[in-house]
């Protein structure tokens, strides 16, 4: 069992009898009155979003999650496959629980795959990776005045806005948490 203050961002814990991984937590002091924390998490299995309230003396029941590394090989209409780095084992998960992460994989990517009851239900993508641009619309002279951007098509086919000065075949890293230009990798 988690404790109050055990309960943090990147915590997995069961509700429901499901797997929720913590993707924010706000703690507040109430005046006089206890500490409350405000989570927001979302269910490993289904993707769901849950926002949950803690009061000061509430605890959590960890999820038993085994979490491995695999390479994403391909996908098919349905289905993304994968191969456990350990023991070569592949194995398919399902393009709707994967989600919008889908957008980012490119074969031979090394993701962290979450376990749960001896299945696997999620992977997480690492945070920052590079992407070479395939199709870029080209910068209009004069219209560089504040933020302006395009929308360019990477290589796994996801758009994303962009900074004018991106052309076709720049390489770029992309945040994968929030789909966002982050700069170009030289």
């Amino acid at each position: 069992m988690l404790n109050f203050n055990e309960i943090k961002t990147g915590r997995i814990i069961l509700l429901n009898n499901e797997p929720y991984i913590i993707v924010k937590s706000d703690h507040h002091q109430m005046g006089r009155g206890g500490a409350v924390l405000k989570v927001k998490c979302r269910n490993l299995i289904t993707n769901n979003i849950l926002e949950r309230t803690f009061q000061g003396a509430e605890k959590a029941e960890e999820a038993e999650t085994q979490n491995k590394k695999a390479d994403f090989m391909y996908k098919d209409k349905d289905e993304a496959y994968f191969m456990d780095n350990e023991s070569f084992e592949q194995f398919g998960l399902s393009i709707e629980d994967i989600g919008n992460k889908i957008e980012f994989l490119k074969e031979g990517t090394t993701v962290n795959v979450f376990y749960f009851n001896g299945s696997p239900v999620a992977i997480d993508l690492p945070i920052k990776m590079e992407f070479q641009v395939i199709s870029a619309p080209p910068g209009v002279k004069g219209n560089s005045a504040g933020n302006v951007n395009k929308q360019v098509e990477i290589e796994t086919g996801a758009k994303i806005n962009v900074p004018m000065f991106i052309e076709e075949g720049d390489i770029i890293r992309i945040n994968t948490e929030s789909g966002e230009y982050v700069e170009r990798a030289n």
